[in-house]
């Protein structure tokens, strides 16, 4: 399977300067890794506090709700 990593790079919100933008099975396996999930699943403003914990992202759900 041919990796998509310019056309996700498009989507990505991540503002962490890594290898791994855009090359979505990566990130999700480093972050899986870490018991986080990646930058993808939180809005620009929390994504860039870097807190990337399920945690915080739970949290910020109850919160806010749903978002785009």
């Amino acid at each position: 399977m041919e990796c998509k990593q310019n056309r996700n790079t498009d989507y990505c919100n991540c503002s962490y300067p890594c290898g791994k933008k855009g090359i979505c099975c990566d990130c999700l396996h480093y972050h899986r890794m870490l018991n986080e999930l990646p930058a993808c699943y939180f809005p620009d403003d929390i994504e860039q506090t870097y807190d990337r914990s399920i945690e915080n992202f739970i949290r910020i759900y109850q919160k806010r709700g749903p978002w785009q």
